[in-house]
């Protein structure tokens, strides 16, 4: 087993959280996604957040506007719907316990019965 293969896992399990939480803080366009979310070492590819982004959007989570750009062809910038704001609340909560719950058993001695 390569340990490159289960990190590589664990990162595109959390992407559409990522986005969406990308996303609460004001409307972007691919590349801006991608650039916030190399920053953050999550080393994703187009052709990863292009499918996401559409199933976001075919889920109701997200809608998209195209803009004009001075440097090269119209931007389709996202957004977070009403749902999207309220399935992302959700997943801040489930995220939040399933931090502790990870941190809870990788950081503690298992207790014997």
């Amino acid at each position: 087993m390569k340990i490159e293969n289960t990190k590589a896992q664990m990162r595109k399990g959390v992407l559409e959280y990522c986005i969406l939480s990308i996303l609460q803080h004001g409307d972007a366009y691919t590349s801006e996604i991608i650039s916030h979310l190399k920053d953050a070492k999550l080393l994703v590819v187009e052709g990863t957040v292009y499918p996401l982004l559409t199933r976001l959007k075919n889920a109701g989570l997200l809608s998209y506007r195209w803009e004009e750009s001075t440097s090269g062809p119209p931007r389709k910038y996202y957004a977070l719907t009403e749902t999207g704001n309220f399935f992302l609340k959700e997943l801040n909560t489930t995220w939040s316990e399933l931090v502790k719950a990870v941190n809870l058993v990788t950081t503690n001695k298992p207790t014997t019965k």
